[in-house]
């Protein structure tokens, strides 16, 4: 078990440089989390951004606990600064599940520096996430906006077949709209990393 978390930040490597690096990316997640969409096949609730984009970056070129603290900036920011409508489950939520996102693909490529395991970590880190999010919604997020604000799952339901013919209830909005969501999400954040990793990581290394 040590062995498996001994990729992590260590508290000498805790500068003064190394946090700021983290503060900045945390900002960028931040921005990009503010320019959400929502897409064509999903219930309107679900907003594409990319924000795990600095996140990702900052675990392979730092560390994979420098992905987690990016996460926490990022979410941090969001409620000091955008508010929250879902009385901050939904950036604990996020909080969470970019962490095993970040963590899970920083730590398998931090083991071996190689291409390979960039890829594999990614893709792991992709699958980790879905998982993540699908359990977080089916038995957390979906019941606690229905309840907190007064609205009958059947309408959030009615809502997402409106925009997927697929999705007739819980499950089916997992299946056909939270587990799609975020393997493409995943999928284009994972692709954006791979195209800028090389050329941003050497500024993140000085």
């Amino acid at each position: 078990m040590e062995g498996f978390f001994m990729y992590t930040l260590k508290k000498e490597d805790l500068t003064v440089k190394t946090m700021t690096k983290i503060a900045i990316l945390g900002v960028i997640a931040f921005v990009f989390m503010l320019l959400d969409f929502p897409l064509w096949f999903t219930p309107p609730f679900l907003k594409f951004d990319i924000s795990d984009l600095p996140s990702l970056i900052g675990a392979f070129a730092l560390g994979p606990m420098a992905g987690v603290l990016i996460q926490l900036v990022k979410n941090l920011l969001k409620l000091l600064l955008a508010g929250t409508n879902t009385a901050a489950v939904g950036e604990l939520a996020n909080f969470i599940v970019g962490s095993v996102f970040a963590y899970t693909a920083g730590l398998i490529y931090y083991k071996e520096k190689t291409f390979r395991n960039a890829i594999k970590g990614l893709v792991v880190g992709v699958l980790a996430m879905t998982i993540a999010i699908s359990f977080a919604n089916y038995y957390v997020m979906i019941p606690f906006y229905s309840k907190a604000y007064g609205l009958p799952l059947e309408k959030i339901i009615a809502m997402s077949t409106a925009v997927n013919k697929y999705i007739v209830d819980l499950k089916s909005l997992i299946i056909f709209g939270v587990v799609p969501f975020n393997l493409l999400k995943g999928l284009v954040t994972s692709i954006l990393t791979v195209l800028l990793y090389k050329r941003i990581s050497p500024i993140l290394k000085n």
